[in-house]
């Protein structure tokens, strides 16, 4: 049996037996069992859209759909934004945002990988102050994240989001390409 193959068991039993075991209260001021327990929040279908990746092409869902370029995200819906790049962000691209019903309490705006300069964010706050909605302008990762979050809460939330040009590469990509490659060379016991 391959090693990884082995660790790869041994953490799931572990975890699927911290996750399932039941909570028991003891009177003291930690109110807990001292177990951790997680829930994936990108895994809920009630938790509605979220952003699981993105690349410098487009994102990926929950829901495994995947958008190509610029997209508006909802709680529950998704469009294609068409704008071309962060240039094209103006009054006209924001407008859909200011159209619909119920009214959106946050729009979390990602801008690729270009840097934002307070006369860029100030032209975007101040068209949407007009419609009384809050605005976050940010790089696109940020902006999946906080994006997530709020609608992670329930809260009433869009993104406008375009893709980066770049892409980071960090140890944990690094890692996830190493297994990767170490299992496409296992040999099955089967």
């Amino acid at each position: 049996m391959n090693v990884l193959q082995g660790l790869s068991r041994i953490a799931h039993q572990s975890l699927r037996r911290n996750l399932c075991s039941s909570l028991v209260r003891r009177s003291s001021t930690y109110e807990s069992d001292g177990k951790t327990s997680v829930t994936i929040l990108n895994k809920e279908a009630d938790a509605g859209l979220m952003i699981n990746s993105y690349s410098q092409f487009g994102f990926r869902l929950n829901n495994d759909m995947v958008v190509i370029g610029p997209m508006a995200i909802f709680s529950r819906t998704v469009l294609s934004w068409n704008v071309e790049s962060h240039e094209d962000i103006n009054d006209e691209s924001l407008s859909l945002f200011c159209a619909i019903e119920p009214k959106i309490d946050v729009l979390v705006v990602g801008i690729g990988d270009h840097t934002i300069t307070p006369t860029f964010s100030k032209k975007i706050i101040d068209f949407m102050k007009r419609y009384k909605i809050n605005v976050e302008v940010l790089g696109t990762e940020q902006a999946c994240s906080t994006f997530n979050f709020l609608n992670a809460e329930n809260r009433v939330v869009a993104a406008a989001l375009i893709p980066p040009m770049t892409m980071r590469v960090n140890e944990d990509d690094l890692m996830q390409k190493q297994i990767s490659i170490s299992k496409s060379f296992e040999v099955s016991d089967k």
